[in-house]
């Protein structure tokens, strides 16, 4: 799991890097002024720089590493960088404000539950496993965000968010591991209506949607 990689696969991390780093720091900061100048709140303009972020970084990283990685190491490293890169600017003050906000570090914990859910497919030998909890999380979480960010125009936890977080979870789920996977895209959506103080839908998504995989898929077809 932990075993040095080629050296190709340090290539490929630097470039994963490079393209997260350039869709956190260039790509939502472009996409931030032109949401400003078009007349909307900083706070929306956040919100689905934000998801964006989500669906850009996360979810193609995730579809990238069973093609160029063999070892957990280098993700692990990528992941260290980019937590602490995203949680200095909360103990600094100099927040990234185009994509951070000052109420909470959510992205770092997207960012820590990214690698652990990751790092458990290579664990278990099954990548895919990570994929699709992560896809739970970044895409389809990120499709809740945008819906409710286009109807309320705030951080909300309306269920139409929900809906179509099921739309995408439950067939994504269901298209990998049968009903295991759909019952678990179900679960998913349903548990990212809610908070538990710092315990936020980053933790809760990709842990609920694994864990119920994990259990279901060798009682379901």
């Amino acid at each position: 799991m932990l075993v040095v990689p080629p050296l190709h696969e340090w290539g490929y991390t630097a470039i994963l890097l490079a393209w997260v780093l350039f869709t956190a720091l260039i790509l939502t900061r472009w996409t931030y002024n032109v949401m400003r100048g078009r007349g909307l709140e900083h706070n929306v303009a956040v919100y689905y720089n934000r998801k964006l972020i989500h669906v850009l970084a996360g979810a193609t990283v995730a579809l990238a590493t069973p093609f160029v990685f063999t070892s957990y190491l280098p993700i692990a490293v990528m992941v260290i960088i980019l937590a602490v890169g995203n949680y200095i600017p909360h103990r600094t003050g100099k927040l990234m404000h185009w994509y951070q906000v000052a109420e909470n570090m959510y992205e770092v914990n997207f960012i820590i539950m990214w690698g652990i859910i990751m790092g458990i497919g290579f664990l278990l030998g099954n990548i895919l496993l990570s994929i699709v909890a992560i896809m739970f999380m970044a895409v389809g979480d990120g499709v809740t965000g945008l819906v409710r960010n286009l109807l309320y125009r705030r951080r909300t936890k309306a269920f139409a968010g929900n809906l179509a977080m099921m739309a995408f979870c439950i067939p994504a789920g269901f298209m990998a591991f049968g009903f295991a996977g759909a019952v678990g895209g179900l679960l998913a959506s349903l548990v990212e209506k809610f908070e538990f103080g710092p315990i936020d839908d980053n933790i809760t998504v990709p842990t609920v949607g694994l864990a119920s995989i994990l259990l279901l898929h060798p009682i379901l077809p």
